[in-house]
């Protein structure tokens, strides 16, 4: 090295190289220290201090949904019916009477049923919920439980006198089964002025069924009319449940004839209780009544008035002593239900035929059987 680099060298060394770090003083760290106290911690970054790279943050919240579209998308291409039934009007096909969700009213019947409603929870009725623990929680409202079909021109009558005769058909069911007065044991006047005053087998088991204090089997009102005595029950609430249809066609000498098939569910207590305390009993009715709409050029008939070809009924809940002419529930016995363990049946199944004889069967005789339930 020459005398001129070795001199270089020395001046370099005391006075420092151009652009070389310089360790700062003790005082300039402390003044770098005050700043970031001052400054929540984020005070100038100091010449030998290191930030490293912040590791990216992943919003999992759009991982999760994702995945719960991806599973809900699996679930509606392996089970399309029953992922849609959870979100239908009613939840139910209407063709095996089975049911869907619980609470959801059901369709109208327009056909008989393939089998009968799937069991519901066991649930004693109340006051408050008279319908609780029963299929018919489900069904409709008084008269829009009966299912009028579309009227089409049958025998005598066109389309028009047929739908009024659907009406009518339909009216003789409610002024027979739900009218409040005929219920609490009143002379069912509407119904009887439907009927065709010169049908004479009729009119006499009317005059006998509704006068005698003591009727048989074949003179018992109940045939016909829902009645309750007024000082031993009483209805609860002011919904009675119905289910059931209308059907037709052609009958004899070209009347038109019409079947109603239906199921009335009577919620009731003992007369004179109030409140939650109280034991309510379903009485469970369910009727074929078979309308004969005759030609007035062929039968002797009034205007507006239809002769009866048969009539039958099943009872569950209303007695299985001897007839009286009132629906008589079970409220103090340990027996509900119970008559014949023989013959046993489930109120609300309707998928079978009634086994009446078609001539009228009394709801004290061999159709009150043990109910599977109530």
């Amino acid at each position: 090295m020459s005398d001129e680099e070795w001199e270089r060298f020395l001046r370099e060394s005391v006075a420092g190289a151009a652009g070389a770090p310089v360790e700062p003083s003790a005082r300039a760290r402390g003044v770098e220290q005050r700043l970031k106290s001052a400054g929540g911690g984020k005070g100038p970054e100091g010449w030998r201090t290191y930030s490293p790279a912040q590791p990216r943050r992943h919003r999992t919240g759009w991982y999760v949904a994702g995945l719960l579209v991806a599973v809900a998308l699996l679930g509606v291409s392996l089970f399309p019916g029953q992922i849609f039934g959870l979100f239908d009007g009613d939840g139910d096909s209407d063709s095996d009477g089975s049911g869907g969700r619980s609470g959801a009213p059901l369709a109208a019947e327009s056909e008989r049923p393939r089998e009968a409603p799937g069991a519901e929870p066991a649930q004693r009725p109340t006051w408050d919920e008279p319908f609780r623990g029963s299929p018919a929680a489900r069904w409709a409202d008084g008269a829009a439980g009966i299912t009028v079909p579309k009227a089409k021109a049958t025998g005598w009558m066109d389309a028009a006198q047929v739908e009024r005769a659907l009406k009518q058909s339909r009216r003789f069911l409610v002024d027979a089964g739900l009218d409040r007065g005929v219920l609490r044991g009143e002379r069912p006047t509407k119904a009887i002025g439907l009927l065709n005053p010169h049908q004479d087998d009729v009119q006499e088991y009317l005059r006998t069924a509704l006068s005698s204090k003591t009727p048989t089997p074949t003179t018992d009102p109940l045939l016909l009319f829902s009645r309750f005595r007024p000082r031993q029950a009483q209805l609860v609430g002011d919904v009675v449940k119905t289910r059931g249809r209308l059907s037709y066609r052609e009958g004899e000498r070209g009347a038109l004839e019409v079947t109603a098939d239906v199921t009335f569910v009577y919620p009731v207590a003992p007369a004179g209780d109030r409140g939650r305390d109280s034991d309510v009993v379903r009485t469970i009715v369910r009727r074929e009544v078979v309308m004969s709409w005759d030609d007035p050029d062929k039968i002797i008939t009034e205007p507006g008035t239809m002769s009866l070809a048969s009539y039958t009924l099943d009872v569950t809940n209303g007695g299985c002593s001897d007839p009286t002419g009132y629906f008589v529930p079970p409220f103090d016995t340990a027996d509900k239900q119970h008559a014949d363990d023989e013959h046993r049946i489930d109120p609300y199944d309707r998928s079978k035929p009634l086994d009446g004889d078609g001539d009228g069967t009394s709801a004290s005789g061999k159709n009150c059987a043990t109910a599977t339930r109530s």
